[in-house]
């Protein structure tokens, strides 16, 4: 692979059998501001791993979103991803990856999804795929999820993707009102 990150070519969307799972596009935040109100009540309820949730969105905040998401990807430094059923092109969440080290290389795993679509196993389906496209396609050998430890469907996520526990971080996090949160750090590593 070419030392470069700028240099290396992969494709910006992905299909499963249920999804399309593709980078922010100019143009799409009308479609995340939708899905993020939706949601604000389920994510709030993990201030201290979402904290982005805490604030009000709004059309402009949304695009700006997908639209620093998609720079964001051309310049290999996160890849933020959109996912949408196929049947109907309904937008149902967030996946991707944060803190890129091309150097080792490694990523975080981070997802949501809209309560309508929770429970399908949408956001599993997705997961499993990025993470097997991210070690095939971008080369990484490490990929993490760190979701709280009270949290335990973003954890079941990450175990049926795969990711193993490698530990529980304790009072790793604090959330708004104070309260210690601990985080489990899950693993997905190549052989």
């Amino acid at each position: 692979m070419p030392s470069s990150p700028l240099l290396r070519t992969f494709a910006d969307q992905i299909e499963t059998p249920r999804l399309l799972i593709r980078s922010p596009r100019p143009g799409d935040g009308p479609a995340v501001f939708e899905g993020v109100r939706d949601s604000l009540a389920a994510l709030r309820a993990w201030p201290a791993s979402l904290p982005w949730a805490l604030f009000e969105p709004s059309l402009e905040a949304s695009e700006t979103f997908c639209r620093e998401g998609h720079i964001n990807t051309l310049a290999r430094k996160e890849l933020p991803m959109l996912m949408f059923v196929k049947d109907g092109g309904h937008y149902i969440g967030g996946a991707g990856f944060h803190h890129l080290d091309w150097d080792t290389p490694k990523c975080e795993a981070g997802y949501w999804c809209r309560p309508a679509f929770q429970g399908q196993g949408l956001v599993t389906e997705a997961v499993s795929a990025l993470c097997r496209w991210a070690m095939k396609d971008l080369g990484m050998v490490r990929i993490t999820a760190l979701p709280d430890a009270q949290n335990h469907a973003s954890r079941a996520v990450a175990e049926r993707a795969g990711m193993v526990l490698e530990a529980t971080l304790r009072h790793e996090r604090k959330a708004p009102d104070g309260t210690l949160r601990d985080t489990c750090l899950y693993a997905l590593t190549t052989a």
